[in-house]
């Protein structure tokens, strides 16, 4: 049964399909890790176990008599805390919803549930969702994966960790400027950056509306797909018969090749050559409009954030983790013309963007820049903690101000992932291709 911790959500649902694996046998093995994990408390914030054995057990009557809901029934997953959750606390890492219990669940919950997915609990998170890194002090930091030392990456900081540690066979999280591919590349995850508006935010805690969107965190590119069905109530892409060979990929070197550390670009480096080898052609491309929006970042996201928080935050702001405090109060800079003209820029950028990449499959590019910093180091070093959370988000930053669709995958260096980039609701043709491409990379 312990092996059943490290399946695919795929692979552990075809084993209740074929009745080698009963549901509530496979939820009573995860809450069991769960309870007896020496990092349980800095991975889940709550644990329903009421509510998942409950579930288990009609999926395992549903598997019984035949009557499965999806390929995904009886598999339990975990739920960052800004899904709201039917009576219980959902309090995105922030002391300032302490005690915030909705009376009913986000409708992505809520079609999951119908999909007979096993809701486990909720993972922590960073405070409202705004950093990339994950450390939390208000409630609770995450571990990586490959360093005990280092942060697990953020803000779906508990989804990645509750996945790598076999605590939840995948995770639920959201990704507004790089949360959900952070946390999966740092944790050597598959993690889908959806497009906005995709998946309905209905019930979900905001951070910045026009940005904000819903991912799964998991194991393979088969789960990504099965779960994004199962998030919006639809059918998941064939991923059969995908092959790179011919394929072509743009190798995005404006901005993104900036900076990179040592091992994230050696492992880039080997990942476009594992391509080249099964047949994929690869072109370097330069795209302007990526350096023209990049520097109103601040702007876009920071007048949103504050925007929608500020009466909340400024009536309680010493409940806040001075860093994310910091961040959100950026936002008082900008103007109203300000914002206006920076959405207007960012329109035409994208416009450009996309006709610059039209001729290629998908936009390549590393995940992250970075590997995990030190925890110990972000709380007691300002400047370190604001450049580390900068860098660590600028590659995923690209898909989100772009609006389209990313998926990152491990490259089988630990914590260093290779992100691919698509057109607003091309999520099918990119998990074909991204299937394609982590065959490739082994």
């Amino acid at each position: 049964m312990q092996d059943w911790l490290m399946m695919t959500a795929a692979d552990l649902g075809r084993g209740i399909a074929e009745g080698q694996i009963d549901p509530v046998d496979l939820c009573q093995t995860y809450l069991d890790a769960i309870d007896a994990h020496p990092l349980r408390d800095r991975i889940y914030a709550r644990v329903t176990a009421d509510r998942a054995l409950a579930e288990a057990q009609a999926a395992s009557e549903r598997a019984k008599s035949g009557h499965r809901l999806s390929p995904l029934d009886g598999v339990p997953v975990s739920w960052k805390d800004l899904f709201d959750t039917a009576g219980v606390a959902t309090e995105a890492g922030s002391k300032l919803l302490e005690g915030r219990v909705p009376d009913r669940d986000a409708a992505v919950l809520q079609n999951a549930t119908a999909a007979g997915l096993v809701c486990l609990g909720k993972t922590h998170m960073s405070e409202l969702a705004f950093s990339g890194l994950g450390h939390n002090p208000s409630t609770a930091t995450p571990p990586s994966v490959n360093d005990p030392d280092g942060v697990s990456g953020g803000s779906s900081s508990g989804a990645a960790a509750s996945v790598a540690f076999g605590l939840a066979a995948a995770g639920i999280g959201s990704d507004t400027g790089g949360s959900v591919r952070i946390p999966s590349a740092w944790n050597d995850l598959v993690g889908l950056k959806t497009t906005s508006d995709r998946l309905t935010l209905e019930g979900v805690v905001p951070l910045a509306l026009r940005f904000d969107t819903i991912g799964p965190l998991c194991r393979s590119v088969e789960d990504a797909g099965l779960l994004l069905a199962a998030l919006e109530g639809g059918k998941a892409a064939d991923l059969h018969h995908a092959d790179v060979e011919g394929r072509r990929f743009a190798r995005l070197t404006t901005v993104a090749l900036d900076d990179l550390r040592e091992a994230p670009a050696a492992a880039y480096a080997d990942a476009l050559a594992r391509l080249e080898a099964a047949g994929a052609i690869i072109e370097d491309i330069d795209v302007p409009e990526v350096n023209e929006v990049m520097p109103l970042s601040g702007c876009l996201y920071t007048t949103e954030a504050y925007g929608l928080w500020r009466d909340v935050i400024e009536a309680n702001p010493d409940k806040m983790f001075s860093e994310i405090l910091e961040r959100f109060r950026l936002g008082k800079g900008f103007s109203g013309p300000d914002y206006v003209a920076a959405w207007a820029t960012l329109h035409a950028a994208r416009e450009g963007f996309y006709a610059a990449t039209a001729g290629f499959d998908a936009v390549l590019l590393p995940t992250a820049p970075i590997l995990p910093p030190n925890l110990a180091r972000l709380t007691q070093d300002h400047d370190y903690y604001v450049s580390e959370n900068l860098l660590a988000l600028r590659n995923t930053r690209i898909g989100n101000l772009m609006g389209g669709c990313a998926l990152t995958l491990p490259t089988g260096t630990p914590s260093c992932g290779l992100m691919m980039m698509a057109p607003p609701n091309h999520e099918e043709r990119l998990l074909r291709l991204g299937a394609a491409v982590e065959e490739a990379l082994g």
